[in-house]
Parts: C-alpha cells; structure tokens; sequence
C-alpha cells in the first residue's frame, strides 16, 4: 500500500508540472511559436502503409489508413463518422501537423521540432511474429541515427523535439530477454524529447497521454454542436452498460462486472466481444449512446479506447484504476476526475465489498445530468481530432490542445 501512495504521489508531481504548459487561450498568431516538421524518409511514416494487409494475421489493416487514416465512413452514425483504428493516431496526427498554420520550413524558425515517425506501426507489424529482437529494432536504431546527423537535433540534444506514438509506452520498452515491442523509448539518446503516446509512463516526466482516436473527426463546428444537440436528447435506455470480455490475468475484474452485469439485466447490458465482435464500431457506438454509465475496466493495459468513445457517446464513464485515465491525460482530461467519471476502487470489487450496479444505482439522475452536461458541452470538443481539411473557430480539438501545450512547454523550457 504505501509503495502505491509513493508512486501515485510522484504521478501526481509529474502531472502538476505538465498541467502548468496548458496553454491558457489559442494561439492567436504564430509569431516565435514555429513548428517545424522533418521530412523523414518514407520508410519511417507512411512507408509502413506498404504492408498494411500483412501487419496482424487474419485483418486487413489497409482499410484503415483511407482518408488521412480515418478509416471508412460509419454513414450508419452520421456525418463525421468513420471506422478509425485505435492505433492511428500517428498519421492522423501528421496529416494535421503538416497544414498547422505556425509550421515552419526554417529550422532557425523553430521552436518544436516534430519528428513523424510511426512507431507505433513499427511496433505492430512484428506482432505475434517469430521474428529477432535485432529486427525488431532495425527501424529504431536507423532513425537514432539519422537523428543525431541533424543540426537542429544536436542544438538542445533533442529537448525540444516532439514524437507522437500510437501505442502505449510499455510497448516501446522491451525488457531484457523479453520479445514483446521494440526499445525506442529505452535508448539513452531518445530520452529528452517529449512524447506524446496514447498511454503514458505514470513516471516519465517527457511522456504525455494524448486521448486515443475515436470514430468521430467533425469537419465543422456545426458537426460538434449537431452532435452536441443530438446526445443531450437521445433516450438512455440502459443505465449500465459494458462493452468487453472477460481476461485471464488474475488481478483483472472483468469476470466480476460480466457476472455482476448479466445477473442484473434489468439495469445492465453486457455486450459481448469475444470473438472479435466489437470490432464494428456501430454497435457498440450506439449502445454507449442509450447507456447512462459504461463500465471501463483495464483490459491488456489501464486505458481504453473504449473510455473515449463512452465520452463522445455521452456516456459517464466508470473507472476502476486510477491509471486508466485520472494519471494519464493531463491536457486534456480535468484534474478532477469527478466531473467527467464515477471512480470505483477495483481492489473493492474484487473482495466483493462493492457490487457495482447496486451502487451506480444509488447516483440520483440530478448528479447524472450535471456529469453528463459537462461531458457534452465542455468535454466531448476536446477528445476527438478533427478532420484535416476541417477549420474550427468555436472549439478547440484534441489535436488544438496537445500542439498548444506543446508550443507553450517549449516557450516555458
């Protein structure tokens, strides 16, 4: 127990200091705030798209990289919507990156380096692959390389440069003897550059936890305000809801909530998804859609896309581990989590002190709506990229948020 307390309060002073380059208002002007992006070789970024139909056995993963790798169009869910893999955030994010009205093409006009790497792609395409650690990392060890030949990467010994990873640290931190991702974020020479990952290191200080790409990329303001309209008049049939599977790791509470779940199926709705069900993003979108709370355990890691998608769904999201979101997101999450989730300790699920549905039974519809306001109108703008051909005034995106904060932690530093 007291090491858990040390190790959240050192999360806790991490999280402080990040929260302090937040970025106060939009940038009006770009003037001393230039971005530059590296033109890599293709073989760093969207190279990797070559091979798109043999990265995971048995999926097609071309499919996901159309439309600046938003995926297909959901035309079942609106307009805005589309079938986007939970692990593009890397192109998403160049393709936004490389119309950003501050870029420069000046490297003495910078003030962030952006380097477009995909490694997260990297990552996946050796995935479940009997393949050697030296190959692995061919990828990785080439760009070091070619990273140390730029000047503007020696100025600040890469201080002020920026990756974007669309996977989860752990995956970029193979161990000794072990076979699973590469070493990109253990190489001494890649320790200085902030990165921004879909799941962050709670102890990394250069590490910052950027919301996972959900199915909506809004091309207007009037996209995110029908959308707006839309869930605030939308009947909530289920008052929980879960979307998962059970896990075999022994710490998980999923087996617990399924059974809690089905055997209160007046309340509950357990959505299956083995057998590769939730796949298809339409289902589950919509029962996130009629669900006033939806469960969000850890599954192979702490945080969910799913937690993402119950937001934008208007559904109030309910956490079991404080790493699954409350010490993850500090751009774009407040740091109150109370005003966003209902937070259920997993340790008293798991010794049955707490049966969850009885419990979420208890939250009056008055606290619901004033969680569920909030989300919708303050929250939901924050979580989702936008198009890239789209030019938003009223809102700022997730993207908006994470390159502001960026050009504001390096004016700061």
């Amino acid at each position: 127990m007291m090491r858990m307390l040390n190790a959240m309060k050192k999360a806790d002073e991490h999280l402080s200091v990040l929260r302090s380059y937040i970025a106060k208002s939009k940038h009006s002007d770009c003037n001393g705030k230039g971005i530059y992006v590296y033109d890599l070789p293709e073989k760093f970024n969207r190279g990797l798209f070559a091979k798109c139909n043999e990265m995971l056995t048995g999926l097609d993963y071309c499919m996901y990289f159309t439309n600046d790798a938003m995926g297909e169009p959901l035309t079942e869910l609106g307009k805005g919507w589309y079938n986007t893999h939970q692990y593009s955030l890397e192109p998403i994010f160049h393709s936004r990156i490389l119309n950003h009205p501050c870029r420069v093409h000046n490297v003495e006009d910078a003030k962030v380096f952006y380097v477009p790497h995909y490694g997260g792609l990297d990552v996946l395409r050796w995935h479940f692959k009997n393949v050697s650690n030296d190959l692995k990392d061919t990828l990785t060890n080439e760009l070091l390389e070619w990273l140390e030949l730029q000047s503007s990467w020696k100025r600040n010994s890469g201080r002020d440069h920026v990756f974007v990873l669309g996977k989860v640290s752990w995956d970029f931190r193979r161990g000794e003897n072990k076979t699973w991702g590469t070493r990109l974020l253990e190489l001494p020479g890649l320790h200085e550059p902030l990165k921004l990952l879909i799941e962050r290191h709670p102890w990394k200080i250069n590490e910052v936890g950027v919301p996972h790409p959900t199915y909506f990329h809004p091309s207007s303001d009037q996209e995110i305000l029908a959308l707006q309209a839309e869930l605030k008049r939308v009947q909530r049939v289920n008052l929980i809801s879960f979307a998962g599977a059970s896990r075999k790791a022994p710490e998980s509470i999923r087996s617990i909530l399924i059974e809690q779940c089905t055997s209160a199926s007046d309340k509950c709705k357990f959505f299956d998804c083995r057998n590769l069900a939730c796949l298809s993003p339409v289902p589950v979108i919509n029962l996130f859609r009629e669900s006033e709370f939806c469960l969000q355990p850890p599954g192979d890691s702490p945080t969910r896309k799913s937690l993402f998608d119950s937001l934008v769904a208007g559904c109030i999201p309910v956490v079991f581990y404080p790493f699954t979101a409350h010490y993850q997101y500090p751009w774009h999450l407040p740091e109150d989590h109370r005003r966003y989730s209902v937070y259920i300790d997993q340790e008293e699920v798991k010794s049955s002190k707490v049966n969850v549905v009885k419990m979420l039974v208890k939250i009056t519809w008055e606290e619901r709506e004033e969680i569920r306001k909030y989300i919708i109108d303050e929250l939901m703008p924050r979580l989702v990229y936008s198009d890239p051909r789209a030019k938003l005034e009223m809102f700022e995106d997730a993207f908006d948020i994470s390159v502001n904060s960026l050009v504001e932690r390096a004016t700061k530093i």
